[in-house]
């Protein structure tokens, strides 16, 4: 059975019509929760059952604490929040501590609350209806994260999340059967490459360095977390540096199929 990953956002920062990192995957499950998901209709919200993140930096977090307060009362049963347990220690520390956000893991009540939270291992495995299956992949990041490949009864699409230099994750997705889809970061050009290491993102030298890791697949690149005012000079880095590798811009692309 095809899957669909539909992009609701992909940017590195906001600005008119610029959201930052989320997509839903056939509906229900939602991998990261930036501004990207403020476009979904209530309903749509409401259909959400699982989300995963794959870090806890507030562009990619910010919605599980607006979706909870827009469709917990309207759900029968909380919706369940994947992530490293420092991740969601970060959540109950900082944002779902009553000063940022009411904390919906216990509102309404402790036993019927709007959120649970649910830890997912860096090496963790989720098991999803219609044999859909997540598993966790190796992220370097600032703060503690993953990336993730999304697995359907017909394909396979791997997401490196934020992430620096991670020849681990690009020999690992090597590895991968049946894959039909690459969504990896560039957020800096090449001018911006100490920063880039210092803030462990990529700039287009520093994935290409990692492509080494990934030579003999022919997949496509969708380039993911473009920081705005400088999207269309990284992409143009990364085709010169890459080619003759297809290398599309995310934002481009309404959904995947795999």
């Amino acid at each position: 059975m095809t899957s669909r990953l539909a992009i609701l956002g992909c940017s590195g920062g906001i600005g008119r019509g610029l959201k930052t990192t989320s997509f839903l995957w056939d509906g229900d499950v939602l991998i990261d929760a930036g501004t990207g998901v403020c476009d979904l209709e209530l309903e749509a919200m409401q259909r959400i059952d699982d989300i995963v993140l794959t870090h806890s930096h507030l562009d990619h977090v910010l919605g599980v604490a607006l979706i909870a307060d827009a469709v917990g009362a309207r759900r029968s049963s909380p919706i369940r929040v994947h992530a490293r347990i420092e991740t969601l220690e970060a959540l109950r520390r900082h944002l779902f501590a009553d000063a940022l956000w009411p904390d919906f893991t216990q509102l309404p009540s402790p036993e019927r609350p709007f959120l649970t939270f649910h830890t997912l291992a860096p090496d963790g495995r989720l098991a999803f209806s219609g044999g859909r299956v997540l598993e966790a992949m190796p992220a370097a990041h600032l703060v503690p994260a993953i990336g993730v490949h999304l697995r359907s009864t017909s394909g396979s699409l791997v997401f490196t999340g934020d992430t620096g230099p991670n020849p681990a994750f690009w020999q690992q997705a090597a590895r991968t059967q049946g894959l039909r889809h690459v969504i990896t970061e560039t957020s800096f050009p090449d001018s911006a490459r100490a920063l880039a290491l210092s803030s462990k993102h990529y700039c287009p030298s520093l994935l290409a360095e990692d492509l080494r890791h990934f030579e003999d697949l022919d997949t496509c690149l969708y380039i993911s977390h473009l920081k705005p005012g400088s999207a269309d000079r990284v992409m143009t880095e990364l085709r010169e540096r890459l080619a003759p590798r297809r290398v599309i811009d995310l934002s481009t692309v309404p959904e995947l199929e795999f």
